[in-house]
């Protein structure tokens, strides 16, 4: 993809041509207004400790240089922003050149053309986003207190890292987080993690085949609380922290090694085939200079493969395609992606533990029927929680997320309660984890499929995008993408019955309208309904534009009246006067309607409580409203969404005000 198909990201809409050829037009060096050189930009939760001053590269040394003899790892020093996992998936970054010149455009310099503003790109939940900055760093005392060059007059990492702060709100936003969540991001790949106590028996060969194939990785030491967090063992390592993987090498039939890079550009490992270690005085000189490459105390360095696994806890690596690391075939893969978002009181409703609400979490159809010599399908599922960096100021921070993958049953747009109580899951994630993306790879049998995609706890709100990479396109079916109302709704009323031949019920429902109206029934005033319910039942049911309905439209509206309460004394199940807002689909279903997850969450906004909860007067306005929009516009069919979603967001706002 090229520059100019990544979407912009400024608030005006320039793209960074535009930005810099206005620049040089006026003689002037650009200024970001969405990332100004405030304490802001650099922290949300606390005040900046120390003076720092915001200084352009042009103004820390005399020969300022973006890259300077080819980007690689040695560029990149982590300053005093706690993003190690950034700088390792970076550091990784420099060993694919073509993806770095993906990320870095490289036709930027502080020469010819130079403007103030440079530009970056990244993956953005499925589409890539170009990311504009001014050249203003900040400085203490005339030195770089974040992400930094070995090179004192070398400016690209630097760069590179505030861009990706814009991109999240915040320098403060990049602390702490998976090295997986960086590379996905520089690439658009698809990530595996491994447990390397728990590994398969093949993870050397899977970590050479990755690194043959140009996928990146890192690794790191889990800590059990946070006093260990960056705690430097005696054997060198650091705890907490991420680490690259840089290469892999064999030595003779036994001798497996790993080379890793500290971010840190220091502290390193002192144990065997560490940089000083004796295991080097064995190897020819040529084979050990090609190896070591550089033995200064410059935080890269080998380990036995044995070593590695008893030292680290986990390998991350980010795959350029879905292709399995453990088999030698390499596919064409396709990509089905969905979209969501979890809301508290309608699609929130936490993992199977919680299977009252669970069966109310989004649902994606997936259809499978191209098998392979096995008659099994490779699929890989991938769920990712958004912008939660961002909201980090706002409190919130990453979810717990899971999914599982059931046999779909036929003819049901979305399966309610009893199948998930009475079928167990085909395929699910191996965790509920607290990480920006949960990935798993599935053999499944040819056949339909539902996706549900959960929080682990109900009530909890996020959005949310799911990657299906499969051998061949998948079929797929979103959300239930229209609303659709049952024509039983919309019948004329009866014709009237004589009053010889009406029955007991009949003749006291014409007592009761007499003794309310005389003639007619015109702003009527039952017991625990609101005015506004009233004015909706009105509206829906007198069919002359009268204002006033008759008896026989009373006798359908008292009908329908019934049912409604019944419905709600089944779904009422602890006889409060109330139904969870979890319950409305069901309820809404039972009255012939099915809304999609959109429509509906704006229905529990609109109607439920604090505690997600619908009283009996709101369902009833509730329903009537509903109806009342396809009686207005008489289409009692299936309607286009986004169509139908404009429309019902402005009646339910417009009922909040009645």
């Amino acid at each position: 993809m090229s520059t100019s198909q990544a979407e912009s990201t400024q608030s005006d809409g320039k793209s960074f041509e535009q930005l810099r050829h206005e620049c040089l037009m006026k003689g002037v060096l650009f200024e970001d207004p969405d990332f100004p050189a405030k304490d802001s930009s650099l922290f949300f939760s606390e005040k900046v400790p120390v003076n720092i001053e915001w200084k352009r590269p042009t103004e820390i040394c005399k020969n300022p240089k973006f890259i300077l003899d080819g980007a690689d790892r040695t560029d990149i020093c982590q300053g005093q922003l706690g993003d190690c996992w950034l700088l390792a998936a970076v550091a990784s970054l420099t060993m694919k050149k073509e993806a770095l010149a993906r990320v870095v455009p490289p036709d930027q310099e502080f020469a010819q053309r130079y403007a103030g503003i440079f530009h970056f790109q990244f993956w953005n939940h499925n589409k890539w986003l170009d990311v504009v900055v001014d050249d203003r760093l900040p400085t203490v005392r005339n030195q770089l207190i974040m992400l930094h060059s070995a090179s004192s007059n070398e400016f690209w990492s630097a760069l590179l890292e505030k861009a990706y702060a814009k991109l999240n709100g915040s320098y403060e936003a990049l602390k702490g987080g998976s090295t997986m969540e960086a590379m996905e991001d520089f690439t658009g790949g698809v990530g595996e993690m491994y447990e390397t106590k728990a590994a398969p028996g093949d993870l050397f060969n899977i970590m050479k085949k990755a690194l043959d194939r140009g996928s990146m990785m890192g690794c790191s030491i889990d800590i059990t609380s946070s006093a260990e967090s960056e705690a430097k063992t005696s054997t060198g390592l650091v705890k907490g922290h991420a680490y690259s993987i840089t290469g892999v090498n064999v030595r003779g039939q036994k001798v497996k090694l790993v080379r890793i890079r500290n971010p840190w550009g220091q502290v390193e490992w002192n144990g065997a085939w560490s940089d000083n270690s004796r295991e080097w005085n064995y190897i020819d000189s040529a084979e050990k200079t090609r190896l070591m490459q550089n033995s200064a105390d410059d935080g890269e360095f080998w380990m036995e493969f044995e070593d590695f696994k008893r030292n680290y806890d986990k390998v991350e690596i980010c795959n350029m395609s879905p292709d399995s690391l453990t088999e030698d075939t390499k596919h064409q893969w396709a990509v089905n992606v969905f979209e969501g978002n979890w809301i508290r009181g309608s699609t929130a409703g936490g993992c199977r533990n919680y299977i009252d609400t669970f069966w109310t979490n989004p649902q994606f159809k997936l259809l499978l029927n191209d098998a392979d010599g096995d008659n099994t399908c490779s699929v890989v599922i991938a769920l990712m929680q958004k912008n939660r960096r961002k909201l980090r100021k706002e409190g919130l921070d990453l979810e717990t997320i899971g999914f599982a993958v059931y046999e779909a049953p036929e003819g049901e747009d979305h399966v309610g309660k009893d199948f998930f109580r009475y079928n167990a899951s085909k395929a699910r994630s191996r965790t509920y984890i607290n990480m920006r993306e949960v990935a798993e790879r599935f053999t499944l049998p040819p056949g339909n499929y539902l996706v549900v995609p959960t929080t682990f706890q109900p009530h909890h709100e996020a959005d949310f995008l799911i990657r299906v990479f499969s051998e061949t396109k998948a079929e797929s079916i979103k959300q239930l993408n229209v609303f659709i109302l049952s024509l039983c709704c919309f019948h004329q009323p009866p014709m009237p019955t004589p009053p010889e031949e009406e029955t007991k019920e009949e003749k006291g429902l014409r007592r009761l309208f007499e003794q309310l109206a005389g003639s007619c029934l015109q702003h009527p005033s039952f017991v625990q309904m609101s005015s506004v319910f009233i004015r909706a039942s009105l509206s829906m049911n007198q069919v002359d534009n009268t204002g006033k309905i008759e008896f026989q439209e009373f006798k359908v509206f008292w009908e329908k009246m019934k049912k409604w309460i019944m419905l709600f004394l089944s779904f009422d199940t602890d006889r409060s006067g109330k139904m969870s807002s979890y319950e409305l689909r069901g309820a809404l279903k039972a009255a012939g309607m099915q809304l999609n997850n959109q429509l509906l969450q704006l229905v529990g906004l609109r109607f439920a409580d604090e505690n997600y909860e619908i009283d009996f007067d709101d369902y009833l306005t509730c329903i009537v409203r509903l109806e009342n929009m396809f009686t207005f516009m008489l289409l009692p069919v299936v309607l286009n969404c986004l169509q139908f979603l404009l429309f019902a967001s402005q009646f339910l706002m417009l009922s909040m005000n009645m």
